[in-house]
């Protein structure tokens, strides 16, 4: 019995401190203050764009929740504002899988503000199926519409630097693949409809968030406007709504325990917005608040610059 209570006890106390020191993860150390200063976090009315605008709001930002869902975004603008006790928030509807959505939010955005300091491309989805446009949607919103809306706004960036481009990917990116001849012939990064597929894409559009950095920081030089791509950690929030009630009991007890809350899941969201001295290190893919290398594939020159061209294409900006 006694040995059998030693087994459990070091069993909690690993488990302890695993959850301690590598779930939790470091935080944001910058205690930059952001009072004139104007952000826009995409898919900002839950999970950790909710956390992360809180924050800013917090800091003196004036701050853009860019949501698809008017419901949803004005209810979590009223919460953002008690939470931080700013009146600086402002709701703007934006649906990342309709490319006219895109086109017009930059539209109102550009003739509303007069400054844009950080943009946090946030927003994604794990959820199969088309876009308005006929896009794949983990494709369409994952990436492509945060493309066109950064390239919208590109120029008002540069105006007001130094600013910042952060956009959210994850450690998926390292599973993922860029099949080209899919995406010229179905404007998808996958075809088939199955639990399976629906990994491997929300992979891919990963992928895509890391070289759509990486060639955005070649085209950024020499400006003021720096980007990073992150990946946030495991977060348990509504990214995974869409899944099957079986699959969400299943996952439950991974995501209780093992995953982080939205609070810490923001922490390389904020360093990658706010650290200061990390210029230099534009482009580059950060993972618990720490710059760190990626494979070969991910920042391969050629497949990025293709990515960029192709993107262009399917959003009319070419």
């Amino acid at each position: 019995m006694s040995t059998l209570l030693l087994v459990v006890g070091v069993i909690i106390g690993v488990a302890y401190f695993y959850h301690q020191i590598v779930v939790k993860g470091k935080r944001c150390i910058s205690k930059a203050k952001l009072h004139g200063k104007t952000m826009i976090v995409t898919g900002s009315n839950t999970g950790i764009g909710k956390t992360t605008a809180i924050d800013l709001a917090k800091r003196g930002a004036r701050v853009i929740l860019a949501c698809r869902s008017k419901q949803r975004g004005e209810a979590a603008l009223e919460e953002i504002k008690r939470e931080s006790g700013s009146n600086q928030v402002v709701f703007m509807q934006l649906d990342l899988g309709s490319l006219m959505s895109v086109r017009s939010f930059a539209t109102t955005f550009l003739k509303s503000e007069a400054r844009l300091d950080i943009l946090i491309n946030n927003a994604g989805v794990y959820l199969q199926g088309r876009t308005v446009d006929g896009i794949g949607l983990m494709f369409g919103v994952n990436h492509l519409g945060h493309f066109m809306l950064t390239n919208l706004l590109l120029e008002r960036l540069k105006e007001c630097g130094p600013s910042r481009i952060v956009n959210v990917s994850s450690m998926a990116h390292n599973f993922g693949k860029i099949d080209f001849d899919c995406l010229n012939t179905h404007k998808a990064l996958g075809v088939r409809e199955s639990f399976m597929e629906g990994l491997k894409v929300y992979a891919h559009s990963k992928l895509c968030n890391v070289l759509f950095t990486h060639e955005l920081a070649k085209r950024l030089q020499g400006t003021k406007v720096t980007c990073y791509s992150l990946h946030p950690g495991a977060i348990n929030t509504e990214l995974t709504r869409n899944a099957s009630s079986v699959f969400l009991m299943l996952l439950r007890p991974i995501t209780t325990f093992f995953f982080k809350n939205t609070v810490q899941g923001c922490q390389t969201s904020l360093h990658c917005a706010l650290q200061e001295g990390i210029e230099p290190l534009s482009g580059r893919y950060f993972s618990n608040c720490t710059v760190k290398e990626v494979y070969p594939k991910a920042k391969d020159d050629a497949a990025a610059k293709k990515l960029w061209e192709i993107s262009e294409r399917l959003c009319g900006l070419a």
